[in-house]
């Protein structure tokens, strides 16, 4: 005859249990960080419970062993336990319970059907737990005894409840400071050099970096880390060349330099020099790669920093050296030469003089302007942010060339930096970029006063053929003060991470770190998003923790599908040991590679290009695995050269590119389209039929048709709507109709259908004004 065990373990009469369990019980303060809150509000922030995947927990089988706990009392009745298990949920005293452990309502709920499932499809379970079940199922014990066993299965389905403490420990990044001991050893002298574009800061700091006995240059572009490398050896200064894809020395037995120029990213914060120059400051809020910024200024080792940037860096920077009880040293520098601002609009391609450059945002406006332009018989040079360097060097070249017949410059923001170019009037076809913001959400809006200050001063280059550079109204708003610095988390971080959370993916883990990361108010996490995508798509591939940090962290563009696949195959064949030579790289890019015949074999060979980059990035990483570093390099200086080609025929390439288009596809970008399309009517149209639109274009921040000058508040409210319609508009449009899933018929009801809307009310206003209206109307009618 069975026995029930529960005289044999507590009281039958029992009470039920006060819901404090002791030693089993996960500790209340468990959410709390052991030390002080950032924020000021006495408690750290709770973590996002959406983040947390449960890891499975397979219910127990068939087990061979004997089932303790039904011989010490009886087989368990699942239809009754069942029963006692669903009024163990509902009671609020274990909620409560479960959210003094750490379980929120969303923890609560998962880790309970995970329990109910393991008990109920369990053939056994732990003899203790069966026991308890069955003194619960005869009235001898109470559902709340259930309550640590619960919490037992809650932690090994969510193994952050058991080390929640560690993990805010490993997260909290308020003292970024603290990271560079050797940076903290020693006492530095912090010089901002501040002005503007032209000013001559960067000027003055390299010639303190080109008499130093050691030091090292810190640039934004791997353009601009070669113009310090050029500079330095021009002068007799020895100094070799760091970026992600190559290193070069000044010394022919490869013997280190005493100075480097290098890409931010690329700095060593355990070598000590006697001058660091960090350019571009203000890109230390950038949503992207801040972080660099922030780990140059705070770490490097180095006797005399020289920070170069804009002034609205100044008081961020100041704040953050008193943290580590360094003062700052402000020098302001004032331009070479001034900026005019034009009061009037460009009125026409016609226009153009010598010297002038026109800003787009966007490859399909970089495409439109150039043949315009070339439509007039003019030769334009091409700049946009996806050509290799070196395709860049010489589009600048050429239009700097005074005896080439080169005098108009179409070109993206890249001139911001980076080029010297002899520019003499900057216009601007758009004021409407596409950006990513810091939460990785993409935003299309007008140019900040700091990016149109950046674009603006390549006018009027001191030293140049031009003395004298024009722009636009802009120029007069005040630059947004730089207000924190970003971090991102490192290597090590995640890999403790990961010893305290072995089933996480990568990309759990960085979303569950940044939810725990505690920053103060001078710095931001920095976006994610790019390396959460590499991270989710080699998620399948067996690699080592580091190895696949080292992949996630790849620098490549995700909107290019041919250099995703490129790395994905990388990473595959990495993981099964085997090299990655220069024959396979050929076969897969199908080199060699002939000259393009349209704009879509162009941007392949950028792609191409792009391929061979993270080839070379990946054997400055792994030199086994990549062995051939020098001959891809090789290869892509032959690819730069054939890119040149297509780049110097690209209307040439955009006329065969809408031959080969659908019938009629050409006019969604007609060669005298007017650029800017802030005040529409019906005579916009009448291009189409070979009449020239009286709508000028669009210089700078001016209002086009309009020769009095207009504040900047007044204007954004009037131009945001059309620069929206404007922006990319003739890309999707060639590319539907190319696919056929646009017809000239089903455009040209869009455009009528978007005309209606605009004159109602971007977002319905006017519209409902107008129902009302016009239903008052209708209810007279009927009186």
């Amino acid at each position: 005859m069975r026995r029930c065990a529960g005289p044999l373990l507590r009281l039958a009469g029992r009470r039920p249990l006060p819901l404090r369990h002791g030693a089993a019980a996960f500790p209340a303060a468990s959410f709390s960080s052991s030390s002080s809150p950032s924020d000021g509000s006495g408690g750290s922030r709770a973590p996002d419970t959406s983040l947390f995947v449960p890891v499975p927990l397979k219910p127990v089988g068939d087990a061979a062993e004997e089932d303790v706990g039904a011989e010490l009392t009886r087989p368990l009745d699942k239809a009754e336990v069942l029963k006692n298990l669903n009024k163990f949920y509902k009671r609020k005293e274990i909620q409560r319970l479960g959210t003094e452990n750490g379980l929120d309502a969303r923890l609560f709920h998962q880790a309970f059907i995970s329990f109910r499932k393991y008990i109920m499809e369990s053939s056994s379970v732990s003899a203790d737990l069966h026991i308890i079940l069955n003194d619960i199922c005869c009235g001898a014990g109470h559902v709340d005894d259930l309550f640590p066993f619960f919490l037992r299965h809650a932690k090994q389905i969510f193994p952050m409840l058991d080390c929640m403490d560690d993990l805010r420990k490993i997260s909290d990044l308020r003292l970024p400071p603290n990271w560079y001991p050797e940076a903290r050893a020693i006492q530095r002298k912090i010089i901002f050099h501040a002005g503007p574009t032209n000013s001559g800061k960067t000027y003055h700091a390299i010639q303190r970096f080109l008499s130093a006995k050691s030091g090292i240059y810190c640039g934004p572009l791997k353009l601009l880390a070669h113009e310090i490398f050029q500079k330095s050896n021009a002068a007799n200064v020895p100094c070799d060349l760091v970026t992600g894809e190559e290193r070069v020395y000044a010394n022919e037995d490869a013997r280190q330099a005493s100075h480097i120029a290098c890409t931010i990213e690329m700095c060593s914060t355990n070598t000590p020099y006697e001058v660091a120059v960090i350019d571009e400051i203000q890109m230390i809020r950038d949503p992207a790669r801040g972080w660099a910024w922030t780990r140059a200024l705070l770490g490097l080792s180095a006797e005399e920093i020289h920070v170069c940037g804009e002034a609205a860096a100044i008081d961020l920077v100041t704040e953050l050296m008193y943290t580590t009880g360094e003062e700052v040293e402000v020098r302001n520098y004032e331009r070479l030469t001034p900026l005019t601002v034009l009061d009037y609009a460009l009125e026409s391609l016609d226009n153009l003089r010598p010297g002038d450059c026109i800003v787009c945002f966007s490859k399909n406006d970089i495409y439109s302007v150039s043949r315009q332009v070339e439509a007039r018989g003019l030769e334009c040079a091409v700049i946009y942010g996806s050509l290799p360097p070196g395709t860049k060097l010489e589009q600048a070249k050429k239009f700097n060339d005074p005896d080439d017949p080169c005098k108009i410059l179409v070109a993206t923001d890249a001139i911001g930096m980076g080029l010297n170019l002899c520019i003499k009037r900057i216009i601007f076809n758009s004021i409407v970029k596409p950006t990513i913001n810091e939460k990785g959400e993409k935003e299309i809006d007008l140019i900040t006063t700091s990016q149109a200050l950046q674009i603006a001063g390549r006018a009027g280059r001191y030293g140049s053929s031009f003395k004298q550079g024009e722009l636009k109204e802009i120029l007069s708003e005040p630059v947004r003060p730089v207000k924190a610095a970003g971090l991102h988390p490192t290597a090590e971080q995640i890999e403790m991470f990961a010893y305290h959370l072995p089933d996480a993916t990568l990309s759990n883990l960085i979303d569950i770190f940044v939810s725990l990361s505690q920053v103060d108010g001078l710095y931001f996490v920095c976006n994610i998003d790019d390396f959460k995508f590499l991270a989710d798509m080699i998620q399948h591939i067996p690699l080592n923790l580091r190895s696949r940090y080292v992949f996630c962290t790849a620098p490549l563009n995700r909107k290019e599908p041919f250099v995703c696949t490129t790395l994905l195959k990388f990473a595959r064949q990495f993981s099964r040991n085997e090299p990655l030579t220069f024959d396979w790289l050929c076969r897969h890019t199908k080199w060699p590679l002939a000259p393009p015949k349209n704009i879509k074999e162009l941007v392949h060979l950028e792609a191409v290009h792009d391929v061979f980059d993270l080839y070379l990035w990946l054997s400055y990483r792994f030199m086994d695995m990549f062995p051939d570093a020098a001959l891809v390099r090789s290869i892509q200086k032959k690819l730069d050269d054939i890119i040149q080609i297509g780049v110097c025929n690209i209307t040439k390439l955009i006329r065969a590119s809408q031959s080969s288009a659908a019938p009629g596809a050409s006019e969604v970008v007609p060669e005298d389209f007017p650029l800017s399309r802030t005040k529409r009517d019906s005579r916009v149209f009448s291009d189409h039929r070979g009449v020239k639109s009286p709508e000028p274009l669009s210089v700078a921040l001016e209002v086009p048709g309009e020769r009095r000058a207009r504040s900047l508040k007044a204007y954004r409210s009037s131009v945001r709507q059309e620069d929206l319609k404007s922006h990319g508009r003739g890309s999707l449009a060639n590319r539907l109709l190319r696919e056929g899933l646009l017809t000239q018929e089903m455009l040209r009801q869009l455009e009528s259908e978007w005309q209606d809307q605009h004159r109602s009310g971007r977002y319905g206003l006017a519209s409902k004004r107008d129902d009302q209206s016009s239903s008052k109307e209708t209810g007279k009618k009927k009186k």
